[in-house]
């Protein structure tokens, strides 16, 4: 009798807590159409041209594997822009649990986490998102920016490299010039 009572509780908890028994299907593979559009980019004559290009990008990385991830996914991501970051975090927690092998959950969650200034966070998942999509520039571009924010500058400038190789116009470019950050004519006093 004690287990009957127990499994309803159990599943209509699940429910509330906004749980799913379905399993995520895996995501769109969109490699192919990256490829391309990484090609262009490269080609591109001008910034403002890349941008335009590489905006695209999102449209790959931000579709999700159903209308539940994508319902979760599209949520942290306005939840993020208004700066409710525990929100965010909450909705990105879920899509992560709800889909492990869906990159841009990881790459979101490693957005918040940047911006609340936890590094080392933020570097965990944008490995994790770059282990299941290697060619996420955006990604790699934040990663550069974690390891920057950890005082980590060889490995960030090694990362924003390997970005630049994709995407040669991205503005943490700025970042390698003379007297920046990451520049790899650094004078020491």
């Amino acid at each position: 009798m004690l287990l009957r009572v127990v499994i309803p509780t159990v599943v209509s908890l699940s429910f509330l807590a906004g749980g799913s028994w379905a399993e995520c299907p895996s995501a769109p593979d969109h490699a192919a159409r990256i490829n391309e559009v990484l090609e262009q980019v490269q080609a591109a004559d001008s910034e403002r041209e890349a941008k335009r290009i590489a905006n695209q990008l999102w449209t790959f990385w931000a579709d999700a594997p159903d209308a539940q991830a994508q319902e979760i996914l599209d949520r942290g991501m306005t939840r993020r822009s208004a700066f409710d970051f525990l929100g965010a975090m909450s909705d990105f927690d879920r899509l992560i649990d709800y889909c492990p092998d869906y990159a841009e959950g990881y790459n979101q969650r490693a957005f918040v986490h940047y911006l609340r200034r936890d590094f080392a966070a933020a570097l965990e998942d944008l490995d994790r998102a770059l282990a299941l999509s290697p060619r996420h520039v955006a990604a790699m571009s934040g990663r550069a920016l974690s390891l920057l924010g950890l005082a980590r500058p060889d490995e960030a400038r090694s990362t924003l490299q390997e970005a630049l190789r994709l995407n040669p116009w991205l503005s943490e470019r700025h970042l390698l010039g003379p007297g920046a950050p990451l520049a790899a004519d650094e004078i020491e006093l």
